[in-house]
């Protein structure tokens, strides 16, 4: 993604284009709820110039999987810690992962 292409940005999971109104209806919950998730610092929205919450695709997903949680019972504050813990064991997991193709192939030399 370049400053000259911002059609890139359509593939940036990063790239804060959701509104808080599209976030909700998304994921089918209420602005109150992503409220909350922010309240809570499972996710940041981004602030537009006139400070309103826009969203990500990848923070989409981390808010659908609290709603998971919550919709079975957990309350928000724990539905958002186990979202952080299962998103940290992920990163751990990749890395290992990385660590490990790099070992064999140092070994394999």
């Amino acid at each position: 993604m370049t400053p000259d292409n911002p059609i890139g940005r359509l593939d940036d999971d990063d790239y804060p284009a959701y509104t808080m109104g599209r976030a909700a209806e998304m994921l089918g919950t209420t602005p109150g709820f992503l409220r909350a998730l922010g309240e809570a610092r499972l996710i940041t929205p981004l602030r537009s110039e006139g400070g309103h919450r826009r969203y990500s695709r990848y923070q989409l997903r981390i808010a659908a999987r609290a709603r998971e949680l919550v919709d079975q019972g957990t309350p928000i504050e724990s539905a958002c810690r186990i979202v952080i813990l299962e998103d940290q064991l992920e990163e751990a997991q990749r890395i290992n992962a990385e660590y490990r193709r790099a070992a064999g192939k140092d070994s394999g030399a």
